[in-house]
């Protein structure tokens, strides 16, 4: 006999922060054993998680993007992700006292043109793509493809005050180097408010709690003086010179 459990998620509510998904609905995540079932429910447009036990280990579930081996003792946080990421709604990582820390979207896309559209901000950091549509779909293939294997990447900074898109900030991995590397961009009308080092100094304790890491570097070139200053003010050192693609950069570390 098939497996079914029906696990609420409760909607949002509260004032308007930036998070995309702060109107979600209540919602519905079924957990099922039986592929024919969890397929059913799919194509209805449900979010299907699907539960793996010594009885179906030989059936096919390799369409579906989650599963669990103790459906009755879920954690509430990990079904409201489950649920998020298979609705396209996106994770909320952290708040600071001024600051919402969440993955960022498509409809992001516009704030981005709007910030990087200042001369200041291309000069250390790599621009966007030359049409939004290209940008859009890079956003959603990272999403599938980064946020969803890795559950970390970069993300969308969001002013809680209004609710404007900021800047970016999180981690990735750079190729011949086994640390994950912070990086972080704030837009030009909110810099020298110390948003950088709040944000930053908040991903580094996520980093550390939830994700593990012993040690994070950073990559800034030399030139680029105000986040050298964020770095050591949030206790990098520096530990030489790189040379990536032609730039060169100082390598920073930060240890647990």
């Amino acid at each position: 006999m098939s497996y079914l459990k029906e696990i609420k998620v409760p909607g949002k509510d509260g004032e308007p922060s930036g998070d995309p998904g702060e109107n979600q609905k209540a919602g519905t995540l079924y957990v099922t054993d039986d592929p024919l079932l969890a397929g059913t429910l799919r194509e209805r447009g449900e979010a299907v998680a699907v539960w793996l036990h010594e009885g179906n280990r030989d059936q096919d579930f390799s369409d579906f993007l989650f599963a669990v081996e103790d459906p009755e003792n879920l954690d509430a946080e990990y079904a409201d992700r489950v649920y998020r990421r298979l609705k396209n709604l996106p994770w909320k990582i952290l708040q600071t006292k001024r600051c919402l820390v969440r993955e960022t979207t498509p409809e992001d896309v516009e704030d981005f043109y709007r910030i990087y559209s200042d001369p200041s901000i291309t000069r250390y950091m790599e621009g966007l793509y030359p049409e939004k549509e290209q940008e859009k779909q890079y956003i959603r293939e990272y999403i599938e493809k980064v946020y969803t294997f890795f559950e970390f990447g970069v993300w969308t900074v969001v002013e809680r005050a209004g609710g404007k898109v900021i800047g970016r900030a999180g981690f990735s991995y750079r190729e011949g180097y086994l640390e994950p590397e912070l990086g972080f961009i704030i837009g030009a009308p909110w810099q020298g408010k110390g948003y950088a080092q709040e944000v930053c100094r908040a991903i580094l304790e996520y980093g550390w709690d939830v994700l593990g890491f012993e040690q994070v570097q950073a990559m800034v070139e030399p030139g680029n003086r105000a986040s050298l200053n964020v770095c050591r003010k949030l206790g990098f050192e520096e530990q030489g010179k790189a040379v990536i693609d032609g730039k060169r950069y100082v390598r920073l570390l930060c240890a647990r």
